[in-house]
């Protein structure tokens, strides 16, 4: 949808009148309880007017430290109508880049199930998640199988008071590895009483339907009683949606109705369906397409090496099995030039009939926790949770074919012995003139020496009888691949805090975290029992839907694999006041701490065994790893006037993986006058290399190969027509197909190196107006990084040396053409300290509130841009992203927007509460620099979009209705205007749009109504 000058002011007009409240966003300037930003601002010690804030550990009376800390209450998220951190997390203004979303997991992503924050564009790996201020444990499986991260779906979401978001360097407080912020999820001290909701919701074209159920009971007050304790409980499921749910261009492989006029004519896509016709209606400029559900079979001589015909259906009674007959016509026989073309073809839309948007979703969880004065000025607590997450989805046909996206090279079997053979990068499976019975033949059930003599004819190769084997193509039409991750979580957290010798106070914490997580794939086809089935024929291809379920799980058993993550730490803290300054006490806080942490994930498809005791296409990463770490941190603050404040840290990490480092940090804060206040702050940190990064098996993630980028003598194999000006001419070969980029870990990587600085300003001209603005450089060297896949890549379209550290494996030939130089298959190339990427850009803040007389209007804006976010190399080239599809290294493709936003509103008046937000993301060019193409020279975009893709402007309405005080219903209206995001035919992750950016907006306009109580 594009959004029209008519719906934008509709938009104004519904934010001048709706609503927000104490904003969903707030930096927090100062400690004010009349301001907006300071709602919810508090933490331990509030007993005496003094608070924690999340990056320091001594108790202050001004929350607007030297640092920008951005806070989201629970109250806020509700007024809002967001019902999970992890959906508020990954709408934060300073989230961007490489972020993993529910919706992302449903594609097949290395770390499907699971949730991560990046902040700041760097990565998940450079963004801390912390739970009440200790470390959590990460998701077994790492992102793109090299960055580990916390996964934001194992929160407790109805125990959490607030999220507080520090937006600079924190690697002198929380660890090293804080480089670009830290994540810090505060839960609530008590409870008392009866509260829960009940809500349900869907999309308005009748898909995504999720409901929610909670219920949280407590008794006790900490200052009367002495003593508190809670329970609270959650169950939430979201069913899954699929592309044909969708409107176009996002439900459908034929792309004929995008067209652009960007190259000075008119171009419209290409018909992707399969053997689908081409933009004049004729069959097809595309070639012959081999991956329909139907098999089609080819005679060859018993020496399988000449072709005696065309392909044809194996079983031409009975039709596609999914899909639609076509036959050509003999003009269109002549006009593809290629004798191999089938007299009838299945035209098939394999997104439509099989494409995922989001998974089915599960979670139920429970948590208890008591605190306790344990006298004056001593108190302690023990918080548990467990929480369960599944989620699952179908795929496509199961293949009998890989390009294999975990990079591991297979040699192809030899049909020497005509008893069958399976090339796993050319999709060809030959079918033998004899097969073995079982029991018959070769112990390893190949069939060797299976003849006339001890075998019997194929049933499955119509052409047994005249001495030829079969090739066969297609997919198995009776299977269909499933995929589910059931993650259960269990922690328990302990802390005691007091005083001794008077003056001293100490905070003692704990935490034990165990992360358990089942993955079970079924439907994927087991190499070997795929052989030993062609040997002795004991599957029909013929008709699969004869086959039996036992020869279904022989041919694909279920394949379950157990992962796990452990996290322990201990850590204490001191803090003193050591003098009085003439703006405020002098305070000296110092601590230690030692934690455990250990990830095993072995992998789900290793090739140990061999290259036929593997499954087909499934993702082979695993790691596996364990280490400790002990730290020393000190902080001292000095309000050396009442004008100016200054705030230093350090922390000494050592790992006993041998890496150790020293983290500084110095803030100051200047306030000349009351309204203004100055501030700025320095760190270093470093982040030692991940275990998927030092230990995991080698992981591939696929990027789109444009037409555009190959060179023109390259595509002159496939036609005097293609070139790369006009994919129209060219064959699916090359214009429908990805690249995998294979990332190879090493144990010897260095740790990464950071150094950050931020420098704001507060305003407050009156009372109840702020507004903020924080600059902020990161810069990291040594940074951990596959290098650019560009130099081997053009290397090998130009038949030149493919330049050191990296390997080229060839795809199988087009079977059209079949004597030309085939297309890349597979780039591998090692990880290396070799780069500085710096990350650098504004964050803007307004909160404003006040009382009308009978209303009450509050309003919050929360904006980041990013000025730069770039890789030198060591030879001083330099990669620039921003408002582009790149880094695919460092953000996988799904791009780096310069702009990101919220403005929430909300009018309080009587009984209603009406909350309005208006999210905005912007757009990018349909290019990236370390794909070969110039920055925003529009280098990966194909000829029938723009250069660019759109901005992405989304509006959400919530309405509360208070019935009394213990009772309320609301409903929330996502995607008001029903926009959807521009058209992105380059990002992975999502079809024909950038996961990230559209997010669930992409469902379109959904309803969620419910009621909630408390007593």
């Amino acid at each position: 949808m594009i959004i029209t000058t008519r719906t934008r002011l509709l938009a104004t007009a519904a934010l001048l009148l709706a609503a927000a409240t104490p904003a969903f966003a707030q930096d927090v300037p100062t400690a004010d309880p009349a301001m907006p930003a300071a709602q919810g601002q508090t933490g331990e010690g509030q007993g005496d007017g003094e608070i924690v804030v999340t990056g320091s550990i001594l108790r202050l009376a001004d929350a607007a430290t030297p640092s920008p800390v951005t806070v989201v209450t629970s109250e806020t998220l509700d007024q809002r109508g967001i019902n999970t951190v992890q959906d508020a997390v990954q709408q934060l203004a300073s989230n961007n880049g490489p972020a993993l979303t529910n919706s992302f997991t449903a594609n097949g992503a290395f770390a499907g199930g699971a949730s991560a924050v990046s902040l700041r564009g760097l990565s998940t790996s450079s963004t801390l998640v912390l739970f009440d201020g200790l470390r959590a444990a990460y998701f077994p499986l790492a992102d793109d199988g090299s960055r580990n991260f916390v996964d934001l779906n194992t929160i407790p979401d109805d125990i959490v008071d607030r999220v507080e978001v520090l937006r600079d360097g924190a690697s002198s407080s929380y660890g090293a590895d804080a480089i670009a912020g830290v994540v810090n999820i505060i839960t609530k001290r008590e409870f008392k009483g009866v509260a829960g909701r009940a809500e349900a919701g869907i999309a308005e074209r009748g898909f995504g339907a999720n409901q929610r159920l909670t219920l949280t009971a407590g008794t006790g007050d900490l200052d009367g009683d002495g003593y508190n304790a809670y329970l609270s409980g959650f169950y939430f499921r979201s069913e899954s949606v699929v592309n044909k749910d969708l409107r176009a261009p996002f439900n459908s492989d034929d792309l004929r109705g995008l067209c652009s006029d960007r190259t000075g004519s008119l171009q419209c896509g290409p018909n992707n369906v399969m053997n689908g016709l081409d933009g004049d209606g004729n069959f097809p400029n595309l070639g012959f397409v081999v991956g329909a559900s139907t098999f089609f079979v080819r005679p060859y001589d018993a020496t399988n090496t000449n072709a005696l015909g065309r392909y044809q259906l194996l079983n031409p009674t009975a039709g596609c099995r999914v899909g639609t007959l076509y036959s050509p016509t003999a003009a269109e026989l002549a006009a593809s030039n290629n004798g191999s073309v089938p007299t009838r073809l299945c035209q098939q839309d394999t997104t439509n009939a099989f494409g995922t948007v989001t998974p089915n979703i599960e979670r139920f969880g429970a948590s208890a926790r008591f605190t306790t004065k344990l006298g004056e000025d001593t108190e302690a607590y023990l918080l548990i949770n467990f929480q369960q997450s599944t989620t699952n989805f179908t795929g496509g046909p199961a293949a009998i074919r890989a390009n294999a996206n975990t990079g591991i090279r297979y040699p192809r079997f030899s049909t020497a012995t005509g008893a069958g053979a399976v090339a796993p990068g050319s999709g060809v499976l030959t079918l033998p003139v004899y097969v073995c019975p079982q029991g018959v033949g070769s112990a390893n059930g190949l069939g060797t020496g299976c003849n006339a003599g001890n075998g019997v004819l194929n049933p499955n190769n119509p052409f047994a009888a005249q001495g030829q084997v079969a090739r066969l193509v297609g997919t198995l039409a009776d299977t269909r691949t499933f995929n589910e991750t059931r993650s259960k979580v269990y922690r328990a957290a302990f802390g005691l805090s007091g005083s001794v010798f008077d003056d001293w106070n100490y905070q003692f914490n704990a935490t034990a975290m165990h992360t358990d997580l089942r993955l079970r794939t079924d439907g994927f086809v087991w190499i070997q029992n795929l052989l030993d089935a062609v040997a002795r024929g004991t599957y029909n291809f013929v008709n699969p839907e004869q086959n039996s379920a036992a020869v279904r799980d022989y041919l694909s058993p279920e394949n379950i694999t157990h992962d796990s993550s452990d996290l322990y730490q201990a850590q204490l803290t001191v803090a003193k006041k050591l003098a009085d300054l003439p703006g405020g006490p002098l305070q000296l806080g110092l601590g230690a701490s030692i934690f455990y942490e250990a990830v095993d994930a072995p992998s789900a498809n290793d090739d140990f065994a061999g290259p036929t005791q593997r499954f087909f296409t499934l993702n082979a990463f695993g790691t596996r790893g364990n280490r400790t770490v002990t730290s020393a941190f000190g902080e001292i603050n000095a309000p050396i006037f009442d004008m100016l404040e200054v705030n230093a840290s350090g922390r000494y990490d050592h790992y006993s993986s041998g890496q150790s480092a020293f983290s500084p940090k110095v803030g100051a804060k200047f306030t000349p006058i009351r309204q203004v206040a100055l501030r700025g702050t320095w760190s270093r940190g470093f982040r030692i290399p991940s275990f998927g990064e030092a230990n995991a098996l080698p992981t591939t993630g696929f990027v789109t190969q444009s037409v555009a980028n190959i060179p023109a003598n390259f595509l002159a194999q496939f036609g005097a027509n293609c070139r790369p000006d006009n994919a129209a001419g060219c064959p699916t070969y090359v214009t429908v197909y990805a690249i995998g980029l294979t990332t190879l870990a090493s144990p010897d990587l260095k740790p990464e190196k950071s150094r950050s600085f931020t420098a704001g300003l507060v305003f407050e001209p009156i009372r109840n107006l702020s507004l903020t603005v924080d600059y902020f450089n990161i810069r990291k060297t040594g940074a951990i990084t596959a290098p650019s896949s560009d130099p081997a890549i053009s290397a090998y379209y130009a038949g030149t040396a493919i330049p050191p550290g990296y390997n080229v494996i060839p795809d199988a030939p087009d079977p059209n053409h079949p004597n030309a130089r085939p297309r890349i298959a597979f780039v591998e190339s090692q990880l290396i300290n070799a780069n500085t990427i710096q990350s650098e850009g504004i964050d803007f803040g307004v909160n404003f509130a006040h009382n009308f007389g009978g209303f009450r209007w509050s309003s919050n804006l929360d904006a980041s841009v990013i000025l730069e976010l770039s890789t030198t190399f060591p030879d001083g080239r330099k990669e620039n992203y921003v408002d582009t599809l790149g880094n695919f290294n460092l953000t996988a493709g799904s791009g780096t927007f310069r702009w990101r936003g919220t403005w929430q509103n909300t009018i309080e008046t009587g009984p209603l509460m009406l909350t309005g937000t208006a999210n905005y993301i912007s757009g990018y060019d349909l290019s990236a620099m370390d794909q070969g193409t110039d920055y925003r020279d529009c280098g990966m975009a194909p000829d029938y979009v723009g250069c660019r893709v759109r901005r992405y402007i989304t509006f959400d309405l919530n309405a509360t209705i208070k019935v009394s005080d213990n009772f309320s219903f609301y409903l929330n209206a996502f995607n008001l205007f029903d926009a959807m995001p521009g058209v992105d035919p380059v990002t992975y992750g999502a079809f024909n749009y950038n996961a990230i950016q559209g997010g669930n907006n992409i469902l379109g306009r959904q309803y969620r109504a419910g009621a909630k109580f408390r007593f």
